[in-house]
């Protein structure tokens, strides 16, 4: 089943085998022939599950720095005109969505380059309709725009900027706090490097894909990038032309499954994007996959 999660705070479901394979280069199949989407209206975040079971949340945030935590049971019962995730306030949207267990740390990014650490445990499970708590204190103008569900130390966060620069930061130099606040330095957002368009959490085996405004695509090796502090500006992922802005980036997965297994009539290369979170061509939704009403499956 997958959970399809929009800016408008509402959830629709899919069953894996009703979505249209294709090639690589194929068009694909409108989302609005697959879901009854409002004008306007865009599917930020795609999430697949298994089963849906008491032991689980769906973690959400908002660009305004809302936060809320739902059982995922409560997603259990399908509708064709879809639900309700969560209420949000006039000006705001859904930016990120995330299945958890209840024991991790979140992280909130904002476009000013600041970001904030808590353990997920500080939100307490809502029902559906509710708006949920403050998550970070944004100052006028600000928005969130990436959340990320912290799984292992080990990792490095990588954040990029709508100039074209970026640069990745071990996990541990973003120390836990508490949920509300301004939070910490990510990266500079000086006039050079302007706004955070982006952050994901990446291992220095990855490739990361990061793409303009103008539609132009560059793929490259993490450990190319980088590794430096949160308070630096960090170093050029992509250059990127007069008139032209880095509007998102994301992280590449490598497919489990053997090339000669790939059904026929798909000529996907072997990686594909994280289905959790895609790139986005609005600066509001950071790492999430806001594609556009007219996009594709």
């Amino acid at each position: 089943m997958i959970l399809a999660f929009s800016d408008r705070g509402r959830v629709y479901w899919l069953k894996v085998w009703e979505v249209p394979q294709g090639s690589r280069t194929s068009r694909g199949k409108p989302l609005v022939n697959v879901w009854p989407l409002e004008p306007n209206e865009k599917i930020t975040v795609v999430l697949p599950v298994k089963q849906f079971d008491e032991n689980h949340y769906v973690f959400m945030a908002t660009s305004l720095g809302t936060v809320k935590k739902t059982p995922l049971v409560n997603f259990s019962r399908p509708m064709k005109r879809g639900i309700i995730a969560v209420s949000l306030d006039e000006g705001d949207h859904l930016i990120g969505a995330a299945i958890t267990d209840g024991q991790h740390d979140v992280m909130l990014f904002s476009d000013a380059g600041k970001a904030v650490r808590f353990d997920e445990a500080d939100v307490r499970p809502m029902g559906r309709e509710a708006r949920g708590v403050r998550g970070m204190n944004l100052e006028d103008g600000q928005r969130v725009i990436a959340m990320l569900v912290a799984e292992s130390e080990t990792q490095s966060v990588l954040t990029a900027t709508e100039n074209g620069f970026g640069k990745r930061t071990p996990i541990a130099e973003y120390t836990r706090h508490g949920r509300g606040t301004k939070g910490m330095i990510a990266i500079q957002t000086s006039e050079r490097n302007g706004k955070v368009v982006g952050a994901v959490l990446v291992d220095a085996n990855d490739e990361i894909m990061l793409i303009t405004d103008k539609g132009v695509l560059v793929r490259t090796r993490v450990s190319e990038v980088r590794e430096m502090g949160r308070a630096t500006q960090g170093v050029t992922l992509m250059a990127v032309d007069d008139g032209s802005l880095l509007a998102g980036l994301q992280r590449i997965v490598e497919s489990d499954v053997p090339e000669g297994d790939v059904a026929d009539g798909s000529d996907e290369s072997a990686a594909g994007a994280d289905g959790v979170s895609g790139v986005s061509g609005s600066s509001e939704s950071g790492t999430s996959g806001s594609s556009e009403s007219d996009a594709s499956v």
